[in-house]
């Protein structure tokens, strides 16, 4: 980062009449109501250190502050993208840029040019508090010669927003990736075995000799049939 004193995060109308007078609110009560079912949370974000070390820390207790919120793992490693989530078991990578600078076009673009070779799900998070830094921005990214939509590029008012963003984005991941392996194991017992009440009759044995499906997803698929606590008690969606 350049010597220069960090900006002022800038906050919602709603946020700033709620710390009006405040110039630094306690970190933890920044973070909005969950933005996420907390049944479906629970997933682990791992930050850049290199990054945190370079940010203010009430960023960067406001992420730790919402994460928990949304029932996050917050581990800090030294990593090339800045954040990685793994929700529902699927690993999503962020570049977040908290305050766009035309001196960094040149780094900000070779890093995006070498990630979205190493993670299939990579997305930039572009901090841009001006029309000049829009337009800034936007001939940058043209200039380079980005592909639509590779990587995805989310520009954002402020950094709190712009983790916010970064939140939605790696659960609405994590939930379609558990979605598809739902649907798919549905598929394969209804082609393997037949009707819900033949899969419900079906031994682990039988189940397991006649289909692909892991051992352990086969001891839920038996046990959600015959123990009624268990099929009765909350689930993961």
């Amino acid at each position: 980062m350049s010597g220069r004193p960090p900006p002022p995060y800038a906050r919602s109308p709603a946020r700033r009449q709620a710390f009006a007078g405040d110039e630094h609110p306690t970190p933890a009560l920044l973070g909005p109501p969950p933005l996420v079912d907390a049944s479906a949370g629970r997933g682990v974000c791992m930050m850049s250190t290199s990054w945190r070390d370079k940010q203010h820390p009430d960023l960067v207790n406001f992420i730790a502050a919402f994460l928990a919120t949304n029932l996050y793992r917050l581990n800090f490693l030294s990593l090339s993208p800045d954040f990685l989530f793994n929700n529902g078991g699927l690993s999503v990578a962020f570049i977040f840029e908290t305050d766009w600078l035309p001196e960094r076009e040149v780094a900000v673009f070779s890093r995006v040019s070498t990630l979205k070779k190493q993670f299939k799900y990579l997305y930039v998070v572009v901090v841009v508090r001006s029309a000049e830094q829009n337009e800034s921005f936007n001939q940058s990214y043209f200039k380079y010669g980005m592909e639509l939509g590779c990587p995805t590029f989310v520009p954002v008012c402020d950094p709190e927003m712009g983790f916010e963003k970064i939140v939605r984005i790696a659960h609405a991941r994590g939930v379609c990736r558990q979605k598809n392996i739902v649907t798919a194991m549905r598929i394969e017992l209804a082609q393997a075995i037949g009707s819900i009440e033949a899969i419900a009759k079906a031994s682990k044995e039988f189940i397991l000799g006649n289909t692909d499906l892991s051992t352990e997803k086969t001891e839920r698929i038996v046990r959600f049939f015959r123990d009624p606590q268990y099929f009765l008690s909350p689930k993961l969606n």
